[in-house]
């Protein structure tokens, strides 16, 4: 095989996106790891100014420009590149000066970050969740039994009574001892296995969607966006239902505390190819974002609002997101949040070729 032919295929098949520029700042090279990263080809590419990649406060243009001046290579960790598609990546580069004979032309060598962010970011998440889980059970333990205890005395207290209008009293203890034990067991998240069946995820958000109007009496608009071509999976409706019914009773109630003017919560569905959930990478997996247009959520509280207890509003419970978590985790998946003022979007995702064998 011909030399130049051999390091044309290392380029191409290179997973780093390699982009060759010439004199006037005009792409005269990408390989296919660059068109996939810029979601443009290569014809594309060359008709755009290099300009276009960057935000107007990034110094990205400014970096080429002088290096093709000074001859001096650069390198910039976690910048921000724009595709020709619109969409924002975090990247690192490198800007090397190449010298040759037809003038002077700069090699820029990129390669993704978000994937590695993300990938850290969901298992922190993950083990922030099992941590406070595991805080939970042996909370729970510590709690019940003494619970019990006080309950069974309680009663045997009531049968030596002879005064019924001491009952009263006794009465209380059981129920406030009750109150107790069902909150440790809400804490605590579904106590059963998932009982796993075919489900369809666009008739689990038809089902939520018509319990959010019931309660709201159609007071929230509910706008969907849904992917036809995703496919049924294994997964247990009952608690799927639970699971996204508490992320839409979030938003909903956080709108009306805000008094929101015409509240609106937008559902999409989207399947996602090759995408890594912790540490584990799936082939195909379904994507649920729920976006509303409420007030926020506060950020000293952003980090912490899969935890048990914690809530932004002051009658809140802070077990519906926990618990949504938990759903989610027991089908293999995770949800994440992003937020700001005047949106706030969960995203669900859920691998779609979970099996019975491999439900943790």
């Amino acid at each position: 095989m011909p030399r130049i032919e051999l390091y044309k295929q290392i380029l191409e098949n290179l997973s780093t996106a390699v982009v060759l520029l010439d004199a006037s700042m005009q792409v005269e090279y990408a390989n296919p790891a660059a068109e996939m990263l810029l979601e443009a080809s290569l014809r594309r590419l060359a008709q755009v100014p290099v300009s276009e990649w960057f935000l107007p406060d990034e110094t990205g243009f400014a970096d080429l420009q002088a290096c093709l001046k000074n001859s001096h290579p650069y390198t910039r960790r976690e910048a921000k590149l724009v595709t020709q598609s619109g969409n924002h990546l975090t990247v690192d580069y490198s800007i090397n000066p190449l010298f040759i004979s037809s003038g002077r032309q700069l090699l820029i060598e990129i390669e993704a970050r978000d994937r590695l962010m993300r990938i850290e970011r969901e298992e922190d998440l993950l083990s922030q969740h099992e941590t406070a889980r595991s805080l939970v059970r042996g909370m729970a333990h510590e709690i019940k039994n003494p619970l019990g205890g006080i309950r069974g005395a309680a009663q045997l207290l009531e049968r030596e009574l002879e005064d019924p209008a001491l009952h009263d009293y006794t009465r209380v203890i059981i129920e406030e001892a009750d109150r107790l034990r069902n909150l440790v067991d809400r804490l605590l998240g579904p106590r059963t296995l998932p009982k796993m069946e075919d489900v369809n995820i666009h008739a689990i958000l038809e089902r939520v969607c018509h319990l959010i109007q019931a309660e709201t009496k159609g007071a929230v608009a509910l706008v969907r966006d849904y992917d036809p071509s995703i496919p049924e999976f294994i997964g247990d409706s009952e608690q799927l239902i639970q699971a996204i019914l508490n992320i839409l009773r979030n938003s909903m109630q956080a709108m009306q505390a805000a008094e929101t003017p015409r509240p609106e919560i937008q559902i999409k569905t989207r399947a996602l190819r090759q995408i890594t959930l912790g540490a584990e990478k799936h082939r195909l997996a379904c994507c649920v974002e729920i976006t509303d247009n409420g007030p926020g959520i506060p950020e000293d509280i952003l980090s912490k609002i899969f935890y048990p207890m914690v809530s932004g509003r002051a009658e809140g419970t802070g077990l519906g997101l926990s618990i949504a978590q938990s759903i989610i985790n027991q089908h293999r998946g995770l949800i994440e949040c992003d937020t700001r003022p005047g949106e706030t979007r969960f995203q669900l995702f859920i691998p779609l070729e979970l099996n019975n064998e491999s439900v943790r």
